[in-house]
C-alpha cells in the first residue's frame, strides 16, 4: 500500500470502530472511489490491535475491576456488581461468537455486496434513531441482569451481516430495553472487548497459516492510528452523548447509506 493508503484505513478504521455508523459501510468507500487494492490480512491485523489497545486503555480501570470481581467470584462463589457485570459480558459475547465460527464464510461469500450494506446501514439506522426516541432511558449499567445482556448478545450477533454496525446494533438494543444512553454505550464499549480479541486472534492464526511478508513500518504506523483516533473517538462520543443523543448517527447513516445507493446506479 502506499502511504496515504495507510493513513486513510487506519484513521477510518479506528474513527468508525466504536461509533453507531458501521465500519464496513466505511471501508469500502476509498476502494470504490478511489480503486485501491485490498489492504491484506497483516493490515487487517494491526489495526484491529490498535482498536483494542484503545478501549483496554480508555477502561483500564473498569476492566481491572470487573477482571478481579470476576476471578473473585469464581474463589469464593459470592457475587457482586461488578462480578454480575462480567458474567453479563461474557454472556453476551456467546452468540455472536458462536454466529461468527459458524456463519462466517457464508456471509462473506454473500453479504458483502455494497447493496446489502447499503440497505442495512439505513435500516439500522432508523432502528437506532427509534430505539433513541422510544427507550425510556430508565435503567443504569448496574441494573443489567442475565436477560438484558441476552437480548443485547443475540442483538450482537446481527453486526456479522456488513453495514449493521456492532457498536450501533448493541447500543440500539440497550436502549429499546431501556438503559440510559451512557450505560448503552459503556455496555457496548465493555463488549467489544472480547470479540476484538477474539477475531484478530483468528486473522492473526491465519495470517502465520498464509505466511505473508509483513511491511513492518507500515503495520506499527496503521496499529498507532488506528489506536489514536479510536481513544478519541471513544472519550468525545462518551462526552458527548447525552447532549446530542442519537440523531446526528441516524442522519449520518441515511446519508451514507444514500451515497452508497447512488454509487451502485
Amino acid at each position: 500500500m502506499e502511504w496515504f493508503q495507510v493513513l486513510i484505513l487506519a484513521v477510518v478504521q479506528g474513527f468508525t470502530e466504536f461509533l453507531p455508523i458501521s465500519s464496513s459501510g466505511h471501508l469500502v468507500l476509498p476502494k470504490e472511489l478511489l480503486g485501491w487494492p485490498d489492504q491484506g490480512l497483516a493490515f487487517d491485523v494491526a489495526v484491529h490491535v490498535g482498536s483494542l489497545a484503545a478501549v483496554l486503555i480508555y477502561f483500564r480501570k473498569d476492566v481491572v475491576q470487573l477482571l478481579s470481581a470476576w476471578l473473585q467470584s469464581l474463589a469464593s462463589r459470592q457475587g457482586s456488581d461488578d462480578s454480575r457485570l462480567a458474567w453479563c459480558v461474557i454472556l453476551a459475547t456467546i452468540p455472536a461468537g458462536l454466529c461468527g465460527l459458524l456463519l462466517d464464510d457464508w456471509i462473506e461469500g454473500h453479504l458483502r455486496g455494497m447493496g446489502v450494506i447499503a440497505a442495512t446501514t439505513i435500516l439500522f439506522g432508523l432502528l437506532l434513531g427509534w430505539a433513541d426516541k422510544s427507550g425510556s432511558r430508565a435503567l443504569s449499567i448496574v441494573d443489567i441482569g442475565w436477560k438484558l445482556a441476552l437480548i443485547i448478545g443475540l442483538a450482537q450477533a446481527l453486526a456479522l451481516v456488513p453495514g449493521t454496525s456492532r457498536s450501533g446494533i448493541t447500543i440500539t438494543a440497550a436502549l429499546f430495553l431501556g438503559l440510559n444512553r451512557d450505560a448503552a454505550a459503556r455496555f457496548s464499549f465493555l463488549l467489544s472487548i472480547p470479540l476484538i480479541l477474539a477475531a484478530g486472534g483468528l486473522k492473526s492464526l491465519e495470517l502465520i497459516e498464509v505466511g505473508t511478508a509483513l511491511p513492518l513500518e507500515q503495520i506499527a504506523a496503521g496499529a498507532l492510528l488506528s489506536g489514536v483516533t479510536a481513544y478519541l473517538c471513544i472519550h468525545a462520543f462518551l462526552a458527548l452523548l447525552d447532549k446530542v443523543g442519537m440523531m446526528p448517527f441516524v442522519i449520518y447513516r441515511l446519508l451514507l447509506g444514500g451515497f452508497l445507493i447512488i454509487m451502485m446506479l
